[in-house]
């Protein structure tokens, strides 16, 4: 069975997506061995790997530096590339050049954002065997738009939109939708008007599945917190702790060790 087929068949049994992201090799062949059902490479690394205060500074060549980078460390896991901000929107020959060198650098599926002004991407994509992912809800590449990083869905008219959205994604052939950052009923009626995946970012329990930024469910990001995240280790903490032991250690001259430290050859020792 392919992922496709598995994810789908997930679905249908009620059973839960998981996915998270990463952005470089190490953290990727630790997810290798986890249960997580597929890795995103996010073009949210523009702020939490390289500092940028939103995802717009980060291009398709920093996307597939790190896809290629997580491909080496996460070789059993279903990948996931964002095209990002203006890589989809200069035209279907452009945005192809750009699909074209994501998926060579190792991605199984594209993620991109919104609907409109996508279509005859989303729709020669399905027709070239590539899989797409819709993105909906808050899209943070339109944070400009649509006042800042903030919650959708909160209207009638704004959930209406958002259903509408995904049942036309479905429609060009997405296979599944990442909805992000809407009240939980919104959620539901996402999930109950499609029948492929729904995986949420801030969109409560009743979508087919989670996803999390890893740096940010590791406590590694102490800037900003966003209301959906839930911290599963004191990251930032242990770091600090870790590395404050280590310079310690260095200080009072109890490292390195003579276990730590290389022994001279035989023909060095003095007789």
């Amino acid at each position: 069975m392919s992922v496709l087929e598995s994810f789908k068949q997930l679905k249908a049994e009620g059973k839960k997506i998981v996915v998270v992201t990463s952005y470089e090799y190490w953290s990727a062949k630790i997810l290798n061995d986890t249960d997580v059902n597929g890795i995103l490479i996010g073009d949210d690394l523009s702020m939490v790997i390289h500092g940028n205060e939103n995802t717009m500074n980060c291009d398709v060549e920093t996307i597939a530096l790190h896809t290629r980078a997580v491909k080496k460390g996460a070789k059993d896991k279903f990948l996931i590339a964002a095209m990002p901000f203006m890589s989809n929107r200069k035209g279907l020959v452009d945005a192809m050049n750009n699909v074209e060198t994501l998926m060579k650098a190792g991605a199984n599926a594209l993620k991109i954002e919104g609907v409109d002004g996508n279509e005859e991407l989303y729709a020669h994509l399905t027709e070239s065997g590539i899989p797409s992912i819709g993105h909906i809800g808050l899209t943070p590449t339109h944070h400009n738009a649509i006042g800042g990083f903030k919650a959708q869905g909160k209207t009638k008219e704004s959930e209406l939109k958002i259903v509408d959205e995904a049942k036309r994604l479905e429609q060009l052939g997405c296979i599944s939708i990442v909805l992000e950052a809407v009240p939980q009923h919104v959620g539901a009626m996402v999930r109950d008007a499609v029948a492929i995946p729904v995986v949420g970012v801030g969109a409560g329990l009743d979508v087919d599945g989670q996803a999390l930024v890893l740096p940010d469910m590791l406590g590694f990001s102490t800037d900003f917190k966003p209301k959906f995240v839930r911290t599963y280790l004191d990251g930032a903490n242990l770091i600090k702790n870790a590395v404050n032991q280590f310079a310690a250690d260095v200080h009072s001259g109890k490292f390195p060790s003579d276990a730590e430290t290389y022994a001279p050859g035989k023909d060095q020792l003095k007789k």
